[in-house]
Parts: structure tokens; C-alpha cells; sequence
């Protein structure tokens, strides 16, 4: 659903339709920039949907002195909290710990240590974890969020479900964030501020011609081909910048991008409670425990290396043993490939610095510049979700020298569609929803809340009862929601539906959703 243009020349063309990409074309559009974005399948069809879906600094890259990472993204947690109370909430962590749990990993801080106390080589001291959780507290300017706690697991109800070995947690805060409705909503204030969003459009050329790039799209599903003309380009492609650059560019690059696959599990419910676990591992690696999507608990992730975006990135057998090995050494009660219902992939894009391994090759961002031969283009390399909005600031910073007049910052703390009401008010939303649409149920009501925010109205409409929304699809989905999603969030398929508008997957027989994907290819123009 293209916005309508009188002009096929942009100032601004964004190839990737990924949450870095859809952070720029927002940020430019609301400059007055002419923008369009591409992106080849759905929108948050790759990385952007399959991250640990948290906003956080990062407690452990303190142990590599990614200093500036960790703290731009714990000083951006409460900044984006407060734009998208509905898909953002608060989260309590615990850290359990234990003197004898010994660690194999090395890192920058663990070195020095061992240099300094050699005694300690291999163990990460009460005193030391309880320091970085000082700085994690303390580095962002933290003002919503409270700060730091000590667990007695012994009487803790956050301590029934581990193993007895575990008497003391440390417990801190970060926050949750719905990933692909990130993106979405992106791509939809963008659009609603004068941007052109093509999902499942390829680029299928781009070439410099003097000052402009002008540039061939096809559209996949009626295979009609376009081209445009932009005075600057940006490559948000994601597990693809490289391919992009000595591909579909053909420019001349030592600019490198490795590939990292991070896999989970989706289990049953673990434990009752809704904090998440910070687990570590004798390898040096970390993990969660997160409750999901109300009766699930979601384990991840993992570092694998990842040789071609191309191939579709799946949990391996060997990642699933070891997220369960992992988890199993903390929980009492074990769990098997039996008690996994889902697993996702993902690929992060890193630069590549030249780190020695997966884990320990850096998650910031590198931005560059390319305009040797003509029209500029922006490069992309890295970033995580929760620094999504400053790299967008930060890519715009390199990009407005090229558009002189072109105004200054303006996201920060912008709500975005649905997120205008207060940080704690979600509750007293769902409250009116359901008040104000007596046939709603309390997941029913809660997960429209959490979807749309206080969009939730405009998605209902005027019904007065459930079969005024049309038919039934299971899981709480109907007919009404289905068309809003198709008008208003460039869904197209059954699949951008219930694995990345929602996760209603996880709740929807597999004959249902075909059934959900029959109707929708009906409604297609």
C-alpha cells in the first residue's frame, strides 16, 4: 500500500525494510525529506523479528569495554519505553549466583583479572558482577526504572524454581519490546509522515548517474518493474549490506560484515512468576529465560557463525542441546526437545573488526560514507534493536550535510502509532477496552492493547458484538483485525500475521492458518 507520489525522484532511498531501515525512513520523512524504502519480503521478515525481543544495555559487553554501546542503549531504554508504552514494558532480571560456578570464556575484564589475582582466573566474583550491575545502573541516566536489588533465593519465590545451589540473585532492570511491531510501526509513521513503503519489492539494480542514483524495483508478487531516481541511498540491508555493496552496487569495498546466527526455544511455561533469568555459562556465554506470550517461556540465545544470508537460518539440533543443556543447569525440573513447541533464528550483521570469535566480535554500529564516484550512499554494519533510534539519528547526522536546511533531531520520546498514553497506563487501557466492548475476554482485550495500543479502537470499530467483526479465525483473530492489518500494516500473507504482527502461531493449528491465508489471497487487489 504505497503512499501516493507525484514524483518518482526521491531525496532519500532506503534498500531494507529491517528496523534500521525503517528507523531512517521515519527520521528523514519527518524532516520533510522525500523518502522511499524497499524491502524485498515482509517488512521484519529477517533479523528484526527474531531477536531476544528485549531493550537493553547489555550487561555483559561490559565485560568486553563495549563502554559506549551499553551506555547509549541504557540511556535509549527509557527513551523508547516512553514512545511505545503498549509493545515496551519494564522487566525484572534475576542474576543468580554461585561462588564454585567457574567460567571457561575469556574476556577483556576476566584477563585482567587473572593478571592481577591470578587466584581468580576463571571465576567471576560476588564483588565484581555486583560492580558492573553498578555501573549498568548508573551509566544510562536511569530515572523510570528501579535500580538494582539483592534476592535471598532461599525464601525469594524466584528461587523455587532453580536448583538448591543457587541461594543468592542479584536483580536489575531492562525492558521488553514486541520486535516486529517495532518495525512495523516504523514503517507505518513514516508512511503517515510522507514516506513510500514497498514491502516485497525487490531492488533488482542500483547505478550512479552523475549526482543521482537511479534505481530498477520489481514488484514480486505482480512482477511489475519501476525505476527511480534518489539523491542519496542507504543500505539497511541487513545480513545482505555486503551482497548490496558488490552486488546489486558493483562498488569497489574493503568493508566487511560477519554473520552471526542466534537461535531459541519456545518451551511451556517454566516457572509462574514474571521476571526473566540472566543465566550463565561455563563457556563464557549468557542466556535468558523469559516468560512469553502469557503460558510460554522463551530460552536464548545462542552465537553460532553464519556463512550465507541466502540460507535461512534455522535452530540447529546441536543449538537446541544446548540451550536445554544450559537452562538444565539452573531449573530443578529438566526439560527435553519434548517440551520445545517453537524454535526462530535469526542472523545479526556485525562489522567485522577482526574478533576471534562470534561472542566477542563487537554489536555496535559502523556507519560509512561511500561517494567516490558520484551520488552518495550510507553503508549500515551492525547496531542492535535497542539502539535502533539513535543509529537512525546518527545515520541522519551523515546524511543531512548532503540536503543543507534539512532540520534537526526530533524522535526522541515521539510516540509512535498507539503509543501515546502514559508509561503505566497500559492497565487502565485495557480496563476501558473492555468496558467499552463488553464481548472482549481479558487476553482477547489485553493482546489488542499490547498489538495497537490505543489504536485497539480504530481496529474494532463500531462493533457492538464479536460477530460484528466478521469471521473467526481462532486465537482471537477475526476478519475486521485481519483487513486493518492488509490496510494499515502491509500484511499480505497468513504468515506476516500470526508470526510477526503477533504470535498467535504459537496458539493456531496449522490447518487454521491456511485457512486465514485462503482469505487473505481473496481480499488481494
Amino acid at each position: 500500500m504505497p503512499a501516493d507520489t507525484d514524483t518518482k525522484t526521491y531525496d532519500l532511498f532506503v534498500i531494507g525494510g529491517g528496523i534500521n531501515g525503517c528507523g531512517i525512513a521515519r527520521d528523514a520523512a519527518g524532516r520533510g525529506m522525500r523518502v522511499a524504502l524497499a524491502e524485498m519480503n515482509d517488512l521484519a521478515s529477517a533479523t528484526s523479528s527474531a531477536s531476544t525481543k528485549l531493550f537493553h544495555g547489555g550487561l555483559r559487553y561490559l565485560e568486553y569495554l563495549e563502554i559506549n554501546l551499553v551506555r547509549h542503549a541504557l540511556e535509549e531504554r527509557e527513551i523508547l519505553l516512553s514512545a511505545m508504552p503498549h509493545i515496551s514494558w519494564p522487566m525484572r532480571f534475576v542474576l543468580p549466583y554461585s561462588p564454585d560456578m567457574r567460567f571457561e570464556g575469556e574476556t577483556p575484564v576476566s584477563r585482567m583479572l587473572a593478571r592481577v589475582m591470578p587466584w581468580m582466573k576463571g571465576r567471576r566474583p560476588a564483588w565484581m558482577i555486583r560492580l558492573g550491575l553498578f555501573a549498568y545502573d548508573h551509566l544510562g541516566g536511569r530515572k523510570i526504572l528501579p535500580s538494582t536489588s539483592t534476592l535471598n533465593l532461599n525464601t525469594a519465590p524466584e528461587g523455587a524454581p532453580l536448583v538448591d545451589k543457587f541461594q543468592k540473585a542479584y536483580e536489575y532492570s531492562d525492558c521488553w519490546i514486541e520486535d516486529s511491531r517495532l518495525v512495523v510501526l516504523n514503517a507505518r509513521d513514516a508512511e503517515n509522515r510522507g514516506a513510500r513503503i514497498m514491502v516485497r519489492t525487490r531492488v533488482e539494480a542500483a547505478m550512479r548517474d552523475g549526482d543521482h542514483w537511479v534505481i530498477t524495483v520489481r514488484d514480486t508478487a505482480s512482477d511489475k518493474v519501476e525505476t527511480v531516481h534518489a539523491k542519496m541511498l542507504v543500505n539497511a540491508g541487513g545480513p545482505w549490506v555486503g551482497d548490496i555493496i558488490h552486488g546489486k552496487l558493483g562498488l569497489k569495498s574493503n568493508e566487511g560484515v560477519r554473520l552471526v546466527r542466534g537461535s531459541h526455544i519456545v518451551t511451556k511455561r517454566l516457572f509462574k512468576h514474571d521476571k526473566c533469568y540472566f543465566f550463565q555459562g561455563t563457556d563464557g556465554r549468557i542466556i535468558f529465560a523469559i516468560p512469553y506470550e502469557t503460558d510460554f517461556t522463551l530460552i536464548g540465545t545462542t552465537d553460532a557463525e553464519h556463512r550465507d544470508p541466502d540460507v535461512r537460518p534455522e535452530c540447529t539440533p546441536e543449538e537446541q542441546a544446548y540451550l536445554i543443556d544450559f537452562a538444565n543447569k539452573y531449573f530443578k525440573q529438566d526439560i527435553s526437545a519434548a517440551d520445545v513447541v517453537w524454535t526462530y533464528s535469526g542472523v545479526r550483521p556485525l562489522y567485522d573488526d577482526g574478533a576471534s570469535s562470534a561472542t566477542a566480535a563487537t554489536r555496535d554500529y559502523t556507519l560509512k560514507v561511500d561517494q567516490s564516484d558520484g551520488a552518495p550512499i550510507l553503508n549500515i554494519f551492525g547496531g542492535k534493536i535497542t539502539t535502533y533510534r539513535k543509529l537512525a539519528e546518527d545515520s541522519m547526522d551523515k546524511i543531512v550535510p548532503f540536503f543543507p536546511g534539512t532540520p534537526g533531531h526530533w524522535t526522541a520520546g515521539v510516540a509512535l502509532p498507539g503509543g501515546d498514553f502514559e508509561v503505566d497506563g497500559f492497565d487502565a487501557l485495557v480496563s476501558r477496552l473492555k468496558s467499552e466492548f463488553s464481548f472482549l475476554d481479558a487476553f482477547w482485550a489485553r493482546r489488542l492493547v499490547r498489538a495497537y495500543g490505543t489504536d485497539a479502537w480504530t481496529v474494532l470499530g463500531d462493533a457492538a458484538t464479536a460477530d460484528d467483526l466478521g469471521q473467526a479465525f481462532g486465537a482471537t483473530l477475526t476478519a475486521r483485525e485481519i483487513s486493518y492489518l492488509m490496510a494499515h500494516e502491509y500484511a499480505r500473507t497468513a504468515e506476516d500475521v500470526v508470526w510477526r504482527r503477533n504470535k498467535l502461531g504459537l496458539r493456531l493449528e496449522k490447518s487454521q492458518i491456511a485457512v486465514l491465508d485462503e482469505w487473505m489471497q481473496k481480499q488481494q487487489p
